[in-house]
């Protein structure tokens, strides 16, 4: 392993971007087009102009367009498909990328990650998460997608601490076509999809489509998913206006695999161990219940008009609806049947079967103003209002052990979440004198959020604690920077902004169990960039210097919560500080070689730990969980002719999964140290694929991706819950049977395959 992370270091000194910021064909002129056909297909690109960035803008960002896209999107989840962007690391419970996928930017979590489809906010409102199970497949109707790392420009979704994923989803061509997509590999994975264009009929008129089927049974025991869906649009062209109709949804079944194993477990029964859904069944046999499942069903609609005023002025407003129904079911054992309501005795216990469910609806608008005078000036003035309604409630379906008569379905809680949130922001961008640009992004946003009815927490009477939550939030979040093109191939920039974040749901309702609840706080962060591109005909590199500084930061404590998210904490005073190295190569043609690499810095100051006494003892400056000090990644492709060949590889340095420092604790009931961190990893993967020219085809693809080719056994993720005591002065981590301490981690596949296959008609 040292060997391979000094030849990676070697390569560092050229390093650059996966597919590195592709120039995309520039789009002033309509009239030029017109004759084409092709002015309906540019209009469709209006409403991402107000959340996009330019390529001279000062905010770290890369570009993929659609052919990109489709080179590795052969059934893998989204976070999987952009692992290969600098800063990013991603992990997969199922262990394969299929499922419930995650991905982190920088060391921060999906939460403050904000995730729009043409510029439509999808985080789930509560929890401010990306749940790309509900949107399955997504990614084969991306036209394009931009990553901006940091803060980002204003969207209409909620705050980004970490980065902003924004995708405009398919134009509707021209032309007719049609085409299949089919993928199959290890551990029962596939994907079928099938995608269709009318093209432009009538002159007025288009229709485009895709619907999709991806499943697998996972590489971790259990682990499978069963995923649907569709995407839908049409769209009405004339002169210099589009309205288009999308809609698009998910269904998904997955089994759960998010309680990860210990090392132990893998030792004792595989690294493929799911604890998930264990019990002894009458006769004291280790069964598994089968139907612990996770099961949601997404439903997007998006109406857009599109609108261009004349050469220099154009418009965008859009409205959405999403609605969203699912549960999950669990066998939890030895349970306290109080907490379900099912008697007022605590010191009752019994398995049971319990289902927790969600109900909810959002909706709302976004809309742009966009001018741009051809010269000096583009300027874009916005805003969007949202509101979500969701209800949570939980039954209790089955009982082991239970004196009297259950009734069906069986409610034990039930809460309601209103969130309201609007936002209006100017943008502009004026070029002083030739290649020096000045960007200046002011943007402010409100947030109402009201939780009202029971939960699932008591309080020391064993009273069950209520949900009494009205929070008003008010963010200013300005952002300024330059841009400098000093010649050709040298450039410079900088950039300013602060960004604000609200709580989400999970962080109240966590806070509730604790025996002293205090209210989470929101968060503030000031980033500061400063970056260097260097480009010539077959030479690029790029430096970007970020510090990111905190104020209340959550931060991941390592533990898990009952629905098996990460337990958050705000932290006062925190920073992230990275340099991000990137480069691109292209000798001669059809040769590419990209790589790049993230040192970082990520670290709490004056870190005060809890220890069993109620005590606060602080240690100083500690690392923040989940936050690698180094990433590489490094891409060599070639093509000739037909034939295409990508290796791509990926190093992600060692992980602490607390805040509190400490590597390891001592298991007490077996006098054992126990490790609390994610080690490093290096896997390789490689594609070959060949293109046919077919009589009655427009193309024919072959091909075939071996992932982790070296077989690399680790893992991407994990959990931590830690106990702290005072011994003989000294701070001491430790967990025994009256302490519930614990490491776990999510372990990955090994070497596995994807052979894949694409028609075009």
């Amino acid at each position: 392993m040292k060997k391979i992370v000094l030849l990676a270091a070697t390569f560092v000194c050229f390093s650059q971007v996966y597919a590195e910021n592709p120039t995309i064909q520039k789009k002033d002129s309509l009239t030029s087009i017109k004759k084409t056909g092709m002015k309906s297909v540019l209009l469709q690109d209006v409403q991402v102009v107000s959340t996009r960035v330019g390529a001279n803008t000062p905010i770290a960002n890369q570009n993929f367009v659609k052919s990109q896209i489709n080179a590795v999107n052969f059934g893998h989840d989204m976070p999987s498909l952009l692992s290969l962007t600098p800063s990013v690391t991603f992990s997969s419970d199922a262990g394969n990328g299929i499922g419930y996928t995650d991905i982190h930017v920088r060391g921060t979590d999906a939460t403050r990650i904000s995730v729009t489809t043409n510029g439509v906010p999808i985080n789930d409102a509560e929890s401010s998460k990306t749940y790309w199970v509900n949107i399955p497949d997504i990614v084969s109707s991306a036209e394009t997608i931009q990553i901006q790392r940091g803060v980002g420009a204003s969207t209409n979704g909620s705050g980004a601490f970490g980065a902003t994923i924004n995708i405009q989803t398919d134009n509707i061509g021209v032309k007719p076509y049609a085409g299949v997509d089919l993928s199959a590999g290890s551990y029962g994975s596939h994907k079928e999809t099938f995608r269709f264009g009318t093209g432009l009929l009538g002159g007025h008129w288009g229709f485009q489509g895709r619907l999709s089927n991806i499943g697998s049974d996972g590489y971790i025991d259990r682990a499978s998913t069963k995923l649907n869906s569709y995407f839908m649009q049409g769209g009405y062209f004339s002169g210099n206006t589009v309205v288009k109709f999308i809609t698009f949804n998910g269904t998904e079944k997955t089994y759960h695999a998010w309680d990860y194993a210990s090392k132990a477990d893998m030792e004792t029964y595989g690294r493929t161990y799911n604890p998930c859904g264990q019990y002894n069944d009458a006769n004291g046999k280790t069964v598994y219940y089968k139907d612990q499942t996770d099961n949601y069903h997404q439903q997007n609609y998006q109406l857009i008009w599109n609108q261009v005023v004349n050469s220099y002025w154009s418009s965008n407003v859009t409205l959405h609806y999403t609605n969203g129904y699912g549960y999950y079911e669990q066998y939890k054992t030895g349970q306290k049947l109080a907490k379900y309501t099912l008697t007022d005795d605590f010191s009752i216990k019994s398995d049971l079967i319990r289902r927790k469910i969600m109900a909810n609806n959002f909706y709302g608008f976004v809309g742009s103003l966009n001018y741009d005078n051809k010269k000096n000036l583009t300027l874009s003035l916005g805003g969007g209002w949202n509101k979500y309604d969701g209800d949570h409630y939980g039954q209790v379906l089955w009982v082991r052990t239970f004196s009297g008569s259950l009734e069906p379905n069986h409610e034990y809680y039930r809460s309601n979440g209103i969130k309201y949130d609007g936002n209006f922001f100017g943008k502009l961008n004026y070029s002083l004198f030739k290649g020096f640009h000045t960007y200046i992004d002011l943007q402010y946003r409100h947030v109402g959020y009201t939780m009202t009815g029971t939960s699932q927490e008591y309080d020391e009477k064993n009273l069950q604690k209520l949900f009494n939550i009205n929070e008003k939030y008010n963010f200013f979040n300005p952002k300024f920077g330059l841009y400098y093109d000093i010649n050709n191939n040298n450039t410079v920039y900088m950039s300013y902004a602060i960004a604000h974040k609200e709580p989400t749901r999970d962080d109240f309702e966590n806070m509730m169990a604790e025996s002293e609840y205090v209210a989470p706080k929101s968060e503030r962060l000031n980033d500061l960039e400063l970056g260097y591109k260097y480009q010539s005909k077959i030479f690029s590199a790029g430096a970007n210097l970020y510090y990111m500084c905190y104020d209340n930061q959550f931060v991941p404590t390592g533990g898990q919560d009952s629905n098996g998210e990460m337990v958050v904490r705000n932290v006062k005073d925190s920073y992230r500080i990275g340099l991000e190295l990137m480069a691109a190569l292209n000798p001669f043609k059809g040769f590419n070689w990209n790589a790049n690499a993230t040192w970082s810095k990520n670290r709490e100051k004056n870190t005060n730990l809890k220890t069993i006494d109620n005590n606060y003892v602080n240690v100083g400056t500690t690392h923040l969980a989940f936050s690698p000090d180094f990433i590489f990644n490094n891409i060599f492709s070639y093509e000739y002719k037909k034939l295409k060949v990508s290796v791509m590889s990926k190093y992600v340095g060692e992980q602490y999964m607390t805040n509190s420092n400490f590597r390891t604790y001592i298991d007490e009931d077996n006098n054992k140290e126990i490790s609390t961190m994610i080690d490093s990893y290096f896997t390789t993967d490689i594609d070959l694929s060949y293109t046919f020219k077919i009589k009655g085809l427009k193309s024919l693809t072959l091909g075939c991706t071996i992932y982790n080719l070296f077989n690399e056994e680790y893992e991407s993720n994990g959990g931590c819950a830690l106990f702290f005591k005072q011994d003989n002065g000294k701070v001491v981590a430790f967990g025994n049977n009256d302490f519930w301490s614990y490491s776990v981690y999510s372990a990955q596949a090994p070497i596995n395959f994807m052979a894949h296959m694409s028609l075009n008609f």
